[in-house]
This record gives structure tokens, sequence and C-alpha cells, in this order.
């Protein structure tokens, strides 16, 4: 029992053992044994301070946890700090060298006109009429200038050279930023730069400027110092953007037409390959003032010839051959002028003039792919736009056209009582010929023979505005209003005096053909039709109407079938044109399938949804084919829209039938 005991009791010193299980094996249950009391007294000492190590270990412990972890912290944030450092240092490094280089890149393409400052006599500058003074108010005229010459051509930018120094010290230079600029443009750029001087004369002032490695000098009292500076703006002008000054000479009042004819031939010769160009469409516009159309556009094949990419020669041709009812070359015009758009973005045009030809280009493709839905949201997207070389009131007059070609009769005439009152006689001269056309397109023969007299006075008027001749009278009545004309007397049965005006009018005109076209098959003379539509559709195969108005004539003689095919042709040259899928539709009627014309009256109901005709002949199909609630939904439409009186009586008759 001894020996188990003993084996059960601690052993080693630094252990602590139970003081009760110690003096049972020293002494037993009696009186403790002195030396086993101290012993005992001895190791709960010993614990007790191991304890109180083991504490003062575990606050030590605690205390080196909090500093590392505080430790870890400010290594972290002392990282982040260094990281953000760095990143800062990096972007503003980055900075540097893309300012820098940036200012290199523009330095290198700076093509600017500089005016220096101007030297002057001293009493003047001691009144305040200093160079810088002298120079500013030139510069001023020249800014003037260039905000009343309209041209697409951009115009390079005039800037003096001491106001737009920026004062900022390049370190260890002593140079400022807006010097170490100038140092670069005239170093690596193209700056043109713009000086002269004022000097006394026995007899008042002088005023040399020198521009372009030559100078030019003006006379005057001192009185007169503006005037002597609008001379000397104009000479500068001249030379340093000579298409853009006969931009300025034409919109002169009153416009000089032979002095801007003259510079831009010289230019077409001698000028820079850049103002070579221009020259030619400088040429082309004025060939346009004066009726010559053929010769204008010439001059801008010159254009295009030269510049294979700039879209405004494309633009300015595909106006020609509208004119000259040149379609087929005026729709392919047109296509090569929306495809350089949109592939050359470079500063080739000014940005005003790109913005609204975009827009015109894309109207006059719709309107020759006979779209006219898209081509009247093209023009009505121009139309609120700040007037530009006559384009917005072009876009004015054609949603007029439009309106009519989409059957929206009301709107047409509404359209053309909106137009804006002027009193320019080029403006009026080109409202009368749409004054022709929108009554051709509305069927309206007698309004169309009423107005023709004060048309034509109105056209022949026109050859009085400037730079005009009476080749543009010539033209626009010879292929803008007697083809037109000449129908509305075949279809009032006046075909002597048809076929006599319409003789009148040149065979390469597209709508001149077509008409001929027109009053044949009003006379019902097939052949003679025939004939002339075939010649129109071999003039511009890729135009729906010829294709459309072949059509109508066939089943004007009854041949539904070979009518059909027509139509066919047509709606694959213009696949958005309402009129051959309507009149497909009324074909299929007659061969008793109006179940098939149901199909061709909905899809030609997506591109001329207002149209009355349209919306009757629907109607009667639908009544063909048993949907008499359906067709009534039809006539009820047609009866709010356009009819003619022919259209009127066959409604009433199918909606009481």
């Amino acid at each position: 029992m001894a020996d188990e005991t003993e084996r059960s009791a601690p052993t080693g010193h630094g252990e602590r053992g139970d003081p009760a299980a110690l003096a049972l094996a020293l002494g037993g249950a009696g009186t403790l044994d002195p030396r086993a009391a101290a012993y005992l007294e001895e190791q709960i000492k010993v614990a007790r301070a191991q304890e109180r190590v083991l504490h003062l270990q575990a606050e030590d412990l605690r205390r080196e946890d909090k500093l590392r972890h505080w430790s870890l912290v400010v290594h972290h944030v002392s990282d982040v700090m260094k990281v953000t450092f760095e990143l800062t240092v990096a972007a503003v490094a980055l900075g540097i060298l893309v300012a820098i280089g940036a200012a290199v890149w523009s330095a290198a393409h700076d093509n600017s006109l500089v005016i220096d400052a101007f030297s002057v006599p001293p009493d003047m500058a001691a009144r305040g009429v200093t160079g810088q003074v002298v120079a500013a108010q030139l510069q001023d005229k020249l800014a003037a200038m260039q905000d009343a010459t309209g041209s697409a051509r951009p115009a390079a930018s005039y800037s003096n050279n001491w106001g737009n120094d920026i004062k900022v010290e390049i370190p260890n230079t002593g140079i400022s930023v807006g010097e170490f600029y100038r140092y670069l443009a005239s170093w690596l750029g193209h700056q043109t730069h713009i000086s002269g001087e004022v000097f006394r004369t026995a007899d008042g002032i002088a005023v040399t400027v020198r521009a372009v490695g030559a100078g030019t000098t003006v006379r005057g009292s001192e009185a007169g110092l503006d005037t002597l500076l609008q001379q000397s703006a104009e000479q500068i002008y001249r030379r340093t953007q000579p298409y853009r000054y006969t931009v300025y000479l034409l919109f002169d009042t009153p416009p000089r037409i032979a002095s801007a004819r003259a510079i831009e031939q010289n230019l077409t010769v001698a000028g820079a390959p850049l103002d070579r160009v221009w020259a030619h469409i400088g040429l082309g516009t004025m060939d346009d003032f004066a009726g010559d159309f053929q010769r204008a556009r010439d001059e801008r094949q010159k254009a295009a010839a030269l510049a294979p990419d700039l879209a405004l020669s494309y633009s300015d041709m595909d106006a020609d051959d509208i004119t000259l009812g040149h379609d087929e070359m005026a729709l392919a015009d047109a296509r090569t002028a929306i495809r350089l758009e949109r592939e050359n973005t470079d500063a080739d045009m000014s940005s005003r003039a790109r913005t609204m030809f975009v827009l015109v280009d894309q109207a006059n493709f719709a309107f020759e792919q006979s779209d006219f839905d898209s081509a009247l949201q093209f023009n009505e997207e121009l139309a609120p736009m700040p007037e530009y070389s006559g384009v917005v009131e072009g876009a004015d007059e054609s949603i007029v056209v439009d309106l009519a070609l989409l059957h929206r009769d009301a709107s047409a005439r509404q359209a053309w009582r909106d137009l804006p009152p002027t009193s320019d006689i080029a403006v009026l001269g080109g409202r009368a010929q749409t004054d022709a056309e929108i009554n051709f397109w509305m069927g309206d023969w007698p309004a169309l023979l009423a107005r023709r007299a004060d048309i034509e006075k109105v056209i022949e008027q026109s050859v009085k505005a400037p730079g005009a001749s009476q080749m543009l009278a010539d033209t626009l009545l010879t292929r803008g209003v007697w083809p037109y004309v000449a129908v509305a007397m075949a279809m009032t049965g006046d075909f002597k005096n048809a076929r006599s005006l319409i003789d009148k009018t040149p065979l390469d005109c597209y709508v001149c053909l077509r008409n001929r076209g027109e009053i044949d098959a009003a006379a019902r003379n097939w052949n003679g039709a025939a004939y002339w539509f075939a010649r129109a559709a071999g003039q511009a195969p890729s135009i729906a109407l010829a294709y459309y108005e072949w059509g109508r004539l066939l089943m004007a003689k009854g041949d539904t079938d070979g009518a059909i095919a027509k139509f066919k042709l047509a709606n694959d040259k213009g696949p958005h044109f309402a009129d051959p899928l309507e009149m497909w539709g009324e074909a299929l009627m007659q061969e008793n399938r109006s179940d098939l014309a149901l199909a061709k009256f909905e899809e030609a109901d997506k591109y001329a949804p207002n149209w009355g005709r349209l919306h009757l002949k629907w109607g009667e199909a639908l009544s063909y084919t048993g949907r008499k609630g359906e067709a009534k939904a039809q006539f009820a439409l047609a009866a709010v829209l356009d009819l003619s009186a022919a259209d009127k009586a066959e409604l009433a008759r199918a909606a009481h039938g």
C-alpha cells in the first residue's frame, strides 16, 4: 500500500502536487513533519512564483502581439503610401510626356496664320495705337470676313503671336510654355506669319502687310486707318486663303463674280494642289449660278480626279445630275459621296458642311431609290438647321415633293404654304420648278395648267440673279417644268400641245423620256409609250420609276401578266417604293387573286401608310376574300385620307356594296 502511494506522488521539483496528499505521504494523517511542512511551504512559494512568471510572460506575449500587429499595419500603410507615391509620380511623368507629345504633334500639324505685332510710329503708340492693337484690329477684320464666308472648305485659323502665351516657366530654362510651343511650331509646323508696319507719308499714313512671301501697301489718312486695315485684311485673305476669298467675293454686295472667276481660273493652273481642287469646285458653283449645270459637273469631275477622297465633289455632281435629269449618274454620285463620308473623317470639309451634306446625300440617294419616306426623314432633319448655301431651302422644297410622292396631298400643300417668304429671285426660281413638280405628282392637272404662266414668269426673272444667264431659265424650263406641264395637257385631252411642248425637252433627261411615254399612254398609243419607257429604263436601269410607269401602261392595255413583271422589276430596283406594290396588288385582283393581293397591300403600307387609294383597294381585296369586318376598317381609314374624286366615288360604292 505504501509502495502504491509512493508511485503516485510527484517526483519533479518543478511540478505542483496536492499539499494534502503530500502531507499524507510524508507523515500520514497525523501531525505534519516540520521538515515536510517547510518543504511544502517552499514548493508552494515556487509554484506561486512560477505562476507570476507565467502571467508576466502572457502579458508580454499579449503586448508583443499588439506591437506586432501595429508594426504590420504601419508597414502595410507605408507600402500603400509608397505605391501610391510611385503611381502618382508615374502618372505625373506620363502626363508630362503626353502633354509634350501632344504639343509636338500639334506643332507639327500647325497650319495656322499667325499675326505678329506691327511696327507703328512712336507717336501713335504713345496714344495707345500700338503694334499689338493694330494687329488685333486686323485679326478682328479677318475673323469677320471668315464668318461672312459660307464655304464647305475648312478655314485656316488666324491667331496673334502674343496673346496666347501661357506664363508658366519651363524649369531651368527661363522659357514660358507659350514660347516653347511657338518654338516647336516654327520648327516642326507650317505656320504662315503675317507681319507689317504703319508708317507716315507726306500726306498721311501707309499700311504694309506681308504674307506668303509678298507685301502690299495701301495709303490714306490717319483718320481712315480702319478702312486701310479692311483693305489690308482683304489682301491678306486673298493671299492666305484664296479659295475662301473668292467665296467672299461671290457673297459681297454687290457680288464680284468676274474677279472671283479670274482668281479661281488662275488657281486651277498655278495654285497649290489642294487649292486647285477647290478652285474647280468653286468654278462649278459659279457655273451653277449661271445655269450651265453640265459645265459645273465637269468642273466637279476635275476636282474628283485631283482628290478622289473628297466627298463634296460627288455631292455637287449629284445635285447637277439631278437638275439635268441624269438620274442614273445622280444615284452613283450620291452612293460614292456617302461611302466617302463614312470612310474619310478627315477635316476635308468644315464640320458644319459635313454634317449637312451627309444628310443631303442620304436624302438624295433615298429619293433616287424611290424610298420617299426615308428621303422625307432626312430632309426633316435638315430643315431646322441654320441656312447654309441654300441647303435648308432645298430641304424645305424637297419635303413638299416627298409628301406628294407619298400621296399625302394635304400635308404637301400645307408644307408648301409654310415655306418662309423670300424675295430672293434665285430661290423663287427654284420654288417655281417645285410648284410644277408637286402639282404633277398630286395629279392636279388643272392647278398645274393654271399655274404655268406664273411659274414660267418667275423662272424667266431668275436670270436676273447675280451671275445668272438665260441658260439657267432654259434648263429649269426644259428639264424641270415643261415635262410636267406637257403631261397635264395630255391628261386633259390637249394632245397636240402636249406633244409640241414635250418635243422641246432634251432626250438625255430621264423625266423627259418617261413623260413622253406618259403622253402616248394617255393617248392609248401603246407602242409609242412602250418605246419611250424602254428608252428611259435603258438610260437609268437602276431607277424604279420607268418600270413602274411601264407597268401601269400594260395594266391600262389589259396585259396584267406583263404589268406584274414590270411591277416586280420596279420593286427590285426600289424595294421601299409603295406604288409598284400597290399596283401589283391591283393586277392580282384583276386576275381574281385577291388573296395574294393582300400581301402586296400590306407591304406597300410599310412605305406609304397614309395613302388613301392603297387602303381603298386593300379593303376591296378583303371584301372579295370574305373578311368583311377588316374590309370595313380599311374603308374607314381610306375615308379620312386623301382621295381623288374617282376614288371617293369608288369608296362610296365599295362601302355600301
